[in-house]
């Protein structure tokens, strides 16, 4: 037995299922989840000491990679200085203030210490402000796990085959709406349907828990032109997408701005945040300079600050993304032809350094697609490719993540290894 199987049956005793969090459970794969014992780079270790490049980089938010000698000095000098005080701290107005430099849609932001708060409030405030409870979700985008936003998620439920989640009242989620991704006519029927009902439409810009999804050509822009037209808040999800396909988020990207974005991961540096914000008039509403109420004991928590203060001080130094975007073209364009060249079924999705290969031959655009594709194929590419020291996330609905830390020998590693997962897969 290994280690790792060791602690995966004592974890059992004491945590649901052995994991908190459940697409670490290997369910989707099979098999014993890998303990994590340290990480350095674009590499983890685990438990039994084998050693993996790593492209899930703990779900999105190491785009550094692990433990960043800069990230790291930062917070060994934090940590000496308290690691909590209750009580407002010049990082949180730094920090605030790169967001807001950096995001279109940004004028006030509030930090919280999840994206699952940072959405929960982001609805909140929504409703608030446009006196209004309906609210409009795409099937496969998660959001967190909010009640009344566990109606056709994605990523670990959709793993799971239990899009939506017993617990939650039928209350609850009587004002969610679901559309199909990319599809701009359902959106626009249902808020016919639900004419001034409709506080806000939430929407990952770039699906990241359904697989890799872009958005379809005019998708966010019409999305845009409706809630304007309609008085509805625009909410970008862009706790995954925030500062990971660019300085200023999908918004940027795609030059669309929401009225409202929630961002986590990466504003973190690899500690628990998460920040919500958008323009003035909207974020006013909340206290103490209105009347909704949002508050946090760990909110703005000076070591999760100093990390991403670091880490965004990084990112945004000139040829940054255009190194990510170089090597992530690189490696899944050469990915594509290996499967190609192996006969493997596959599409594969691309925005900046969030990938993913689905094991399908026919495109992928909503959720409907995503699960036509074959799991037992991807279990296979799996195994293959941990036997051969690559980590990728244990589910076919999960994003792939690059870091600045990968090297030229690691993707020349990878793709080697690919070469084998693929035909394993076939």
């Amino acid at each position: 037995m290994t280690r790792s199987e060791e602690h995966f049956r004592e974890a059992q005793q004491y945590i649901p299922g052995g994991v908190n969090s459940p697409v670490r459970a290997f369910r989707a794969v099979g098999g014993t989840p890998r303990f994590i014992q340290r990480a350095q780079g674009s590499k983890i270790w685990d438990v039994d000491g084998n050693e993996y490049i790593d492209y899930v980089a703990s779900w999105g938010p190491m785009i550094l990679g692990h433990a960043h000698p800069r990230v790291v000095a930062a917070l060994h000098q934090a940590v000496e200085q308290g690691t909590t005080y209750g009580a407002p701290t010049t990082l949180e107005v730094e920090l605030a203030s790169l967001i807001v430099g950096a995001m279109p849609s940004v004028e006030l932001v509030r930090m919280v210490n999840s994206g699952t708060e940072a959405v929960l409030s982001a609805l909140r405030v929504a409703r608030a402000f446009t006196k209004r409870d309906t609210i409009v979700k795409f099937e496969g985008c998660y959001h967190g796990h909010a009640d009344g936003l566990l109606v056709k998620a994605g990523s670990g439920a959709t793993t799971f085959g239990i899009p939506d989640s017993p617990g939650v009242p039928d209350n609850y989620t009587r004002n969610t709406l679901v559309a199909p991704f990319n599809d701009l006519g359902a959106v626009r029927k249902l808020a016919r349907e639900h004419s001034g009902q409709i506080a806000c439409i939430i929407v990952e810009p770039v699906a990241g828990n359904m697989g890799v999804i872009p958005p379809a050509d005019g998708f966010l822009g019409g999305l845009r032109k409706l809630c304007t037209e309609e008085a509805i808040v625009l909410i970008f999800d862009e706790v995954i997408s925030g500062f990971r396909v660019g300085w200023s988020g999908a918004q940027g990207l795609y030059d669309v701005t929401p009225d409202i974005t929630c961002l986590g991961k990466i504003i973190g540096g690899g500690l628990p945040v998460g920040a919500f914000g958008g323009n003035q008039e909207i974020m006013q509403e909340l206290a103490p300079l209105g009347a909704v109420y949002q508050a946090g004991t760990l909110s703005g928590n000076p070591l999760a600050m100093t990390a991403g203060i670091e880490t965004l001080k990084l990112l945004r130094e000139q040829g940054t993304y255009d190194r990510l975007e170089e090597r992530s073209s690189y490696l899944c364009t050469s990915a594509e032809k290996i499967a190609r060249s192996v006969g493997s079924p596959t599409f594969f999705t691309r925005v900046g350094s969030m990938f993913c290969a689905f094991f399908t031959s026919g495109p992928v655009v909503d959720y409907a697609s995503a699960k036509q594709s074959d799991t037992e194929a991807f279990r296979r590419y799996f195994w293959t490719l941990l036997e051969e020291g690559i980590y990728v996330a244990p589910s076919q609905f999960e994003a792939g993540f690059l870091s600045l830390a990968h090297t030229d020998e690691d993707l020349e590693r990878t793709l080697a290894a690919l070469h084998k997962a693929f035909r394993a897969a076939s």
